[in-house]
């Protein structure tokens, strides 16, 4: 009876999608078939830097995501990081310098204290 409830209706949702023809013919251009590499946008994009943050990653120009990550590899290449709170880093002078003072961050400040050594952009 569960049939004749959904009718042939049924069949044609479930029947397989159809591939089209512009996408199998891009996958089997040439030999190199290399793509155009994407634009970086928003956090991936590299911005000028407060001299500074430039001068802790030795670098004029970077994106938030890689500020960050240099960040970190820092701290767990210095062992910055609290024992009993993983959460919180324990700044030496050198962050000092990029997290306005402070002498303990938590990782969700990072990005907060980061803000203000990349410039807006218009």
């Amino acid at each position: 009876m569960a049939s004749r409830v959904f009718g042939n209706g049924c069949r044609r949702l479930m029947a397989a999608a159809k591939t089209s023809v512009a996408s199998s013919a891009g996958a089997s251009k040439g030999a190199g078939g290399a793509k155009k590499p994407a634009v970086a946008r928003g956090i991936l994009k590299p911005q000028p830097v407060s001299p500074s943050l430039g001068q802790f990653l030795g670098a004029s120009e970077a994106s938030r995501t890689e500020a960050v990550k240099k960040i970190w590899d820092y701290v767990k290449s210095h062992n910055l990081q609290n024992p009993e709170n993983k959460r919180e880093i324990f700044c030496d002078e050198k962050l000092k310098m990029i997290f306005e003072g402070k002498d303990t961050v938590g990782f969700t400040e990072i990005a907060k204290l980061l803000s203000k050594h990349f410039s807006k952009s218009a």
